[in-house]
């Protein structure tokens, strides 16, 4: 009898230890999204195109449901988001305002969104690689699949205003 009380308890430790670790993977990929939303916050103050603005725009907005949706899950899972940007968030839009620098050039701006969509992807990627329950692997994937839209969006665009600067690779 002990035996199996014991065992349950285990069970109870170990399932909680996996979420747990799911919550903090999850709040890896929340930072991820804030982030997203301030870069395009920068670049769309910064273009001058209104078809790419308008899609920056789109893109940034995807973004902000995915916050929504990662935050509200996060809390159902028993946890709490991490809805502040941290240091490294911020790290991360001072070099976007550093690389771009003065320049409004459309062109640079358009490459540096197409390289911070595609670390969320990988960053993404990673996640879906870990140790996660079906509802969070669902919610990743869905993510994914977003952000990978989102690029060929981004490049399509590139293509249409023969921005030959960028790299379609």
């Amino acid at each position: 009898m002990a035996k199996i009380v014991l065992q349950k308890k285990l069970r109870g430790v170990v399932g909680l230890q996996k979420t747990q670790e799911a919550i903090k993977v999850l709040n890896e990929l929340l930072q991820g999204e804030y982030m997203a939303v301030e870069s395009f916050n920068n670049f769309i103050s910064r273009i001058e195109d209104e078809e790419i603005k308008r899609e920056f725009q789109e893109i940034q907005q995807q973004h902000r449901s995915n916050i929504q949706k990662l935050a509200t899950h996060i809390q159902n899972m028993g946890g709490q988001p991490d809805e502040n940007l941290g240091i490294k968030g911020k790290m991360g839009d001072m070099k976007v305002s550093m690389d771009l620098g003065f320049k409004t050039d459309d062109s640079e701006i358009l490459k540096k969104a197409i390289e911070g969509e595609t670390r969320g992807v990988n960053m993404a990627e990673k996640i879906l690689r870990g140790n996660l329950d079906d509802k969070s692997r669902d919610l990743v994937g869905e993510i994914l699949q977003k952000d990978r839209i989102a690029i060929r969006k981004l490049k399509a665009l590139a293509e249409k205003k023969c921005l030959s600067s960028i790299n379609m690779g």
